[in-house]
């Protein structure tokens, strides 16, 4: 039940989104029978299947981004929105990590974050000159 609420409150914010951009109005009835379909057409128990196939096939236990990108794969739309997605949060996480480095290594020089960004922004001035 929790599952299909998700589904729905993600097809209720791409239809936002889409609304948006194309100048267009969805009804609560098209939204939900969109919703419906999709939760069909993924049919989560044959989801599930498919990833416990894939995990035991490929010896792991936990389920990838690629894993869901080759359930995707008949469908070049899903495909690529699930690819672009993956590659934003990505780079979400790289750049959390780098802030985190960042942020423990000043912590160990014994300087606060703002000023370890300034010592690392004259450094870059004087390599720069």
């Amino acid at each position: 039940q929790r599952l299909k609420a998700a589904v729905h409150y993600t097809v209720g914010c791409l239809c936002q989104d889409v609304a948006e951009d194309k100048d267009v109005q969805f009804s609560k009835q098209t939204i939900a029978a969109i919703s419906e379909i999709t939760f069909r057409q993924c049919g989560t128990e044959v989801c599930i299947e498919y990833f416990l196939i894939l995990c035991r096939h490929a010896k792991r236990s936990t389920v990838t981004t690629e894993d869901v990108k080759l359930l995707a794969r008949r469908s070049n739309s899903l495909l690529k929105y699930i690819t672009q997605k993956s590659e934003e949060i990505s780079s979400s996480n790289m750049q959390q990590k780098e802030k985190k480095k960042k942020k423990s290594s000043a912590a160990k020089e014994g300087r606060t974050y703002g000023e370890q960004e300034a010592a690392v922004t004259e450094s870059e001035d004087s390599n720069m000159a």
